[in-house]
């Protein structure tokens, strides 16, 4: 891992411009070998564009396959340049003021940031701002974390895992007036979600986010960081949440988080992490088995 950290601190020194060209390379190799990726990532778009004919259809794969790519790549400057001059790619912020009042009435924030965008920078934006804790899954290898803390630094969140405990402390954090971030697309595990409808079909939709808001009176703002054309910087927005995110009926509120979420999107969609497999539950057949048989 000390290899991967000093190989990231080299090329966080090459500009952010010749990293998306190389990002935009790798998308275009992805996508030519069109693997398993490639393959949930157009079931996806044929989902939420059901009405573009099949060369309209190409042409956005093709696009959002280029913006994974750059996603990617684009690690190296944000982890590899260190906060401060990855923050300094931040050209344009909007709705910041939207935060500015949330933070100020202390009644504690839920920052909701789906899979959109670079959601790295944002992590380092919101932290200048204020202390957060985000809630995670740690990944599989020990060593992964400890290089994403290192590489992270001073502007770093709080990482909470996302276990019975995590969550109490969640609840203690907002209660005490702090601010959470948490992805409001992620996927829950069986028996702890609700089926809600994103882009006009049902998913499984996390109830996490929406007991917080109801229990803590906390504010829910949606946010991501926009990439940029030809690696000019990036673009923060928050969003307030839709309406009935923290009511009592659980499938209202979970259709509103969705709804949250694609506002988001639909201002830069190919920039989501549409290879994602959203629609698939245990319980249901899944759109993404016909695609790979």
């Amino acid at each position: 891992m000390t290899l991967i950290y000093l190989l990231l601190r080299l090329l966080g020194r090459l500009p952010l411009r010749l990293l998306h060209g190389f990002g935009s390379a790798l998308g275009r190799c992805v996508l030519w070998r069109h693997g398993r990726m490639v393959q949930a990532t157009a079931v996806n778009l044929r989902i939420v564009r059901p009405q573009l004919d099949d060369a309209a259809q190409a042409a956005l794969l093709r696009e959002v396959m280029i913006e994974s790519g750059k996603s990617v790549c684009e690690l190296a400057k944000i982890w590899g340049a260190g906060a401060g001059h990855a923050l300094e790619l931040v050209r344009e912020v909007r709705g910041e003021a939207l935060l500015d009042a949330a933070l100020a009435s202390g009644k504690g924030v839920i920052v909701a940031a789906p899979h959109l965008g670079c959601w790295e920078l944002l992590n380092y934006w919101l932290c200048r701002k204020t202390p957060m804790a985000i809630l995670y899954r740690p990944p599989r290898m020990a060593a992964v974390e400890g290089l994403l803390r290192k590489v992270r630094g001073a502007l770093a969140p709080e990482q909470v895992r996302a276990d019975g405990a995590g969550v109490r402390t969640l609840y203690k954090r907002l209660a005490a007036g702090g601010t959470v971030g948490i992805l409001p697309d992620q996927k829950p595990r069986a028996g702890e979600g609700q089926f809600a409808p994103f882009f006009g079909r049902e998913a499984l939709t996390m109830v996490l986010l929406p007991r917080l808001a109801a229990r803590t009176g906390a504010t829910v703002l949606f946010a991501f960081a926009e990439r940029l054309p030809r690696g000019a910087g990036y673009r923060i927005h928050l969003l307030p949440a839709p309406d009935g995110l923290a009511g009592a009926d659980l499938g209202i509120a979970c259709s509103a988080l969705n709804r949250g979420v694609q506002t988001c999107v639909e201002q830069a969609f190919a920039q989501y992490q549409w290879q994602y497999k959203r629609y698939s539950a245990d319980d249901r057949p899944s759109p993404y088995d016909r695609a790979h048989a």
